[in-house]
């Protein structure tokens, strides 16, 4: 069979079949009187074979490898080929993701689109100080696509870099919130923590209703930063964690002082002082607790913690009864 039909045959061009004879990886069998390549049957097998291995990602010389050596073992180069694909899909997904986050940015001109590239380069430097100079340098009035800065802040491990992260995104209003809100639903529980202080910078409704949905997180972690931020912003469903942080004594002080600040609305009142009542019950033999729950009461409003601080001056234990004590003087003396 000539080149020509050969080509038309398997679909590779007459220039690839000279090329595959040069290199004598398909050379044809015989030659016609006039000098023509003739190709045999057992040619042609040998091209569909190339062209099988070349699917494969294989270069020419691999190929030629494969063919020739009988005791080539594959697996190795087919290990070497999953390593470099999966490197070039995961080059191409980072292409993809920049180019989408140039197009979420609605650039119109190309200014905007070398402003978000920039970001984009700076935010994925392994420095944390040219990272957080990406996030602080001057905008120059270009608009950086909020749901990139969510992504950032969500992967930031550098404090100082992830603080940036939240001050943009607060300053971007609630267009990030729907992004974070996706981070708390992350397997990783430093990942819903940092989605959890990003949404604390972020005034709105939107914001609030979110953090009060991660007051069921199971991690303290995540609960715990949760409670702080919607409490301050008064969420009522908060007063369990908040309590419960007391008990733990893990942030317990801005724990107390947020239950200060929701006892100020009647509705919450009793129930922070029935909750703070029934965990001194719950725990009469651990004075740490006792103590941090007497010094959480003092952050209500004088009236709601009168009755069980004047009953904790005669706590059975000595260092309880006297910091009530002390708490109630210091309460009589305003």
């Amino acid at each position: 069979m000539l080149i020509g039909e050969v080509a038309r045959r398997s679909g590779v061009s007459t220039r690839m079949l000279r090329h595959y004879d040069s290199l004598g990886l398909v050379r044809p069998t015989g030659r016609t009187v006039g000098g023509y390549r003739e190709y045999s049957a057992e040619d042609i097998r040998r091209i569909f074979h190339v062209e099988s291995l070349r699917s494969l990602g294989l270069s020419l010389r691999d190929i030629g490898r494969a063919l020739e050596d009988p005791a080539f073992a594959p697996a190795e180069l087919v290990g070497d080929l999953i390593r470099r694909t999966e490197d070039r899909l995961r080059r191409e997904q980072e292409l993809l993701d920049r180019l989408r986050a140039v197009d979420a940015s609605s650039p119109f001109g190309w200014q905007e689109v070398l402003r978000v590239v920039e970001l984009l380069r700076g935010l994925s430097s392994p420095s944390a100080a040219r990272r957080q100079q990406a996030v602080l340098a001057p905008a120059e009035d270009v608009p950086v696509p909020t749901e990139l800065l969510a992504e950032a802040v969500l992967a930031e491990s550098d404090p100082n870099v992830a603080g940036a992260l939240r001050w943009a995104l607060a300053r971007a209003g609630g267009d990030g919130v729907a992004s974070l809100a996706a981070g708390l639903a992350a397997a990783n529980v430093e990942t819903r923590r940092r989605a959890v202080l990003a949404l604390a910078e972020i005034a709105g409704d939107e914001a609030t209703a979110v953090l009060a949905g991660a007051l069921g997180d199971p991690d303290p972690a995540v609960r715990g930063p949760a409670a702080l931020a919607a409490g301050t912003r008064g969420v009522p469903a908060a007063v369990p964690t908040l309590v419960g942080m007391v008990v733990e004594g893990t942030n317990d002080v801005e724990a107390a002082e947020v239950l200060g600040a929701l006892a100020q609305d009647l509705a919450a009142a009793d129930r922070i002082t029935t909750a703070l009542g029934d965990e001194l019950a719950a725990h009469p033999a651990d004075p740490a607790v006792r103590i941090r729950l007497t010094q959480a009461l003092v952050e209500l409003p004088a009236p709601l913690a009168e009755d069980l601080l004047r009953r904790l001056t005669h706590d059975d234990d000595r260092a309880v009864a006297a910091i009530a004590s002390a708490l109630v003087t210091a309460r009589s003396r305003q």
